[in-house]
């Protein structure tokens, strides 16, 4: 059976970053995410803040709403061991559940950290201004992701540098891989 590592948490709480520390030990990471930006690709949209939280509601609607997952766990091929980063939504989490076994990590940060963060970013479909990144984080909460993080197997706090989430989410990984001490 295929073991999915899904990393859940609000925009800006450090998912990526712990995605990134599972890819530098040669685990492969599925960007739910990116499963998005390649829809607006495909279909002409300009990936801004609020036209991608449109195409993601449109998709849920119009394909139900653990239609990410199901793209997501289309990009498997032969791995035995999977990182998932960005589920959203209780309906997301049970599809993966029901197709492999699930181990969840919840990113934590405030809101004030959070923010600041994406503002550094600058990524394209990152909130400009406090506005957006308040609906943002409503819409995200709506979705469920709230729930999807009070579920988590592991969770870290990430208040602290790049360099000390990194390091804690390579020790957990690492132990869950290499020396087979499960926490999930």
């Amino acid at each position: 059976m295929i073991k999915l590592f899904c990393i859940t948490g609000m925009p800006g709480a450090g998912k990526s970053v712990v995605a990134e520390a599972a890819k530098s030990l040669g685990l492969k990471v599925i960007v739910m995410g990116d499963i998005i930006r390649e829809e607006a690709k495909a279909r002409n949209i300009k990936q801004t803040p609020e036209s991608l939280r449109e195409l993601m509601i449109k998709l849920r609607n119009e394909e139900g709403l653990d239609v990410i997952a199901k793209r997501c766990l289309k990009k498997i091929s032969n791995e035995k061991i999977i990182v998932i980063e960005g589920v959203r939504s209780l309906e997301e989490l049970e599809y993966f559940k029901k197709n492999a076994s699930v181990c969840l990590i919840a990113v934590h940060a405030s809101p004030k950290t959070r923010f600041n963060r994406l503002i550094k970013r600058n990524r394209e479909d990152d909130p400009k201004d406090l506005k957006t990144f308040i609906e943002r984080d409503m819409t995200e909460l709506r979705i469920g992701i709230g729930s999807v993080i009070a579920l988590a197997d592991k969770v870290f706090v990430n208040e602290g540098t790049i360099e000390e989430l990194v390091e804690a989410a390579k020790e957990f990984f690492k132990r869950e891989i290499n020396e087979g001490k499960s926490n999930c």
